[in-house]
């Protein structure tokens, strides 16, 4: 009966996108299935994010028939390799390839448990081709579940409690920098009451929900709080350079924003799952505290031992902090409001009159968000208060399109209303993806961010022209989207949805969002509008 549901797709890329944005919303394993050597091939951009985000996902592919006296001619043979495995394990976390059925069961067991771990990551089992379809002439052996399952969430040594609850308790400018904690919910709440009983500054790192926007706490976006620190508390950061430098994105050369005499308490799962080949561990920042143990438990023990800290000792006024920590929250909230109305009534609109005109759109709905942030704009404008509202950051381009049926499928069912900001560019790459879609009757908001342009690389090569004082005008050339411009409103249509656009002109753009959710609503079928945008 169709159980576990199959999910056609239209490229391996894709599946392992949609795999990957599944299990961002259950925060549990998900299985993508791709065909044999080459499909493998071409799903590698999706294991590699899926690496790269820690998606616990479980990728099942084929290989052979490894007895060559077996294979069809040619055909067989060029979709087999020797270590087929080796394709991706620079990127997964583990790979297998059980050669006889009894093996199969541990095998998927074992690939369970290793994704299921923090840090979580992606698996790749191969099956050769016979093992698949041979007559099963043997008793599998079953496994028990529950004697399998990953292991009991850890918590800190109690010296380090100590020692972490008394920096924070003395410092006199202490900031919460987090950056995963939204993969769990329950360290989203604990570190929301550990800032709130010290009256303690947060700012959001972005890969996933964090802190709610709403929080009178959160100063996201004030690089002057943060370095005015002397303690920075990071919790689940991946990202250290990304929020505590200032780049020069012409000379890739950085600027420390923190003071030298900053204390660093850093309490990750980062370190525990490195691999040579792939540099995505980051720059190596050094610490003063650093632990690994889960965020939540973490969170919860330091909370405890700051109470106790805190009813020991009557001279800490936190009252000032509070204040000073709120003010600048609301001015970054009002700064926000004022930038937005900056080319207001342009023709193509700013992204911050997208970001509004969908808010205004959506802010009474059970919403939740996938795709482009629009530059922070999302986060300026909208009010992001639960952590289900955020799935996760938008990744590299090609890949973003299938993150977001991933999560319009785990929603599916519902009354939550998926909006995904899609970029031109991206969509680009995967336009099938927009069958798959409709196929499986996913209802979703897909609103265009559409700068007619792979702007991210153009906009280097404005910088580098200028940099070297050659013609600027050339740039455009690899980059641009346009001549002719992509209809995406068309192309959602030619795939059975509901589509609307190009839009150009900002004061249309709500009326055409409002219609397409009404679609939605009426039909559980998705629904596309193509705004057109400025570049920035």
């Amino acid at each position: 009966g169709n159980k576990p549901e199959i999910i056609e797709c239209t490229h391996e890329k894709i599946a392992l996108g949609i795999a990957h944005g599944y299990s961002r919303v259950m925060r549990e394993p998900s299985a993508a299935i791709v065909h044999d050597l080459v499909g493998l091939l071409h799903g590698t951009m999706g294991v590699y994010y899926a690496f790269v985000d820690e998606a616990p996902v479980i990728l099942l592919g084929a290989t052979g028939p490894m007895d060559a006296t077996r294979r069809r001619p040619y055909i067989d043979w060029i979709h087999t390799a020797q270590d087929q495995g080796g394709v991706v394990r620079d990127f997964t976390k583990w790979d297998d390839q059980p050669h006889t059925p009894a093996a199969v069961p541990e095998s998927f067991a074992r690939a369970y448990r290793v994704v299921s771990t923090p840090p979580y990551g992606p698996a790749y089992i191969v099956y050769d081709s016979n093992l698949q379809e041979d007559p099963l002439l043997v008793d599998v052996p079953e496994v028990n579940p529950k004697r399998l399952a990953p292991p009991d969430p850890s918590a800190l040594n109690p010296r380090t409690v100590e020692t972490v609850a008394e920096m924070l308790v003395q410092a006199k400018n202490p900031v919460m920098l987090a950056d995963m904690l939204g993969q769990n919910p329950l360290a989203v709440e604990r570190a929301a009451e550990l800032a709130e009983i010290l009256a303690m500054p947060v700012y959001d790192g972005g890969r996933r929900f964090n802190f709610a926007n709403t929080f009178r706490l959160d100063v996201t976006g004030s690089r002057d709080t943060l370095a005015e620190a002397d303690v920075l508390f990071a919790v689940e950061v991946r990202n250290f350079d990304g929020p505590l430098t200032r780049l020069n994105r012409t000379t890739r050369e950085t600027e420390e924003i923190l003071q030298p005499s900053c204390k660093i308490i850093d309490i990750s799962y980062r370190d525990s799952n490195i691999k040579a080949w792939a540099q995505t561990f980051l720059k190596l920042r050094e610490v003063d505290v650093f632990a690994t143990a889960d965020p939540a438990i973490a969170l919860g023990q330091i909370t405890d031992a700051v109470k106790g800290l805190l009813s020991k000792n009557a001279k800490v006024d936190l009252k000032a902090r509070r204040e000073r920590v709120g003010l600048v929250h609301d001015n970054l909230h009002s700064a926000g409001l004022e930038r937005a109305k900056d080319g207001w009534n342009d023709k193509p609109m700013t992204l911050a009159r997208l970001s509004w005109e969908i808010w205004q759109q959506i802010k009474d709905e059970d919403w939740v968000m996938t795709g482009a942030v629009l530059n922070g704009w999302n986060r300026r404008l909208w009010e992001f208060t639960e952590p289900d509202q955020f799935p996760g950051m938008p990744l590299g381009t090609g890949t973003q399109v299938g993150l977001s049926l991933g999560v319009a499928l785990a929603y599916k069912g519902t009354n939550k209303l998926v909006v995904s900001i899609q970029p031109d560019g991206d969509l680009m790459f995967d336009a099938g993806s927009l069958w798959i879609a409709a196929y499986h009757k996913m209802p979703m908001l897909v609103v265009m961010y559409n700068n007619r342009a792979y702007y991210n690389d153009w906009e280097h090569q404005i910088a580098i022209a200028k940099d070297r004082g050659r013609d600027e005008e050339m740039a455009y050339l690899g980059m641009e989207l346009a001549h002719p411009a992509p209809d995406f409103g068309l192309l959602a249509k030619a795939m059975g949805w509901h589509g609307e656009g190009p839009i150009e002109d900002p004061n249309k753009l709500g009326p055409a969002i409002k219609r397409a959710i009404k679609h939605i609503k009426e039909t559980g079928m998705p629904a596309l509008v193509d705004a057109v945008t400025q570049a920035r």
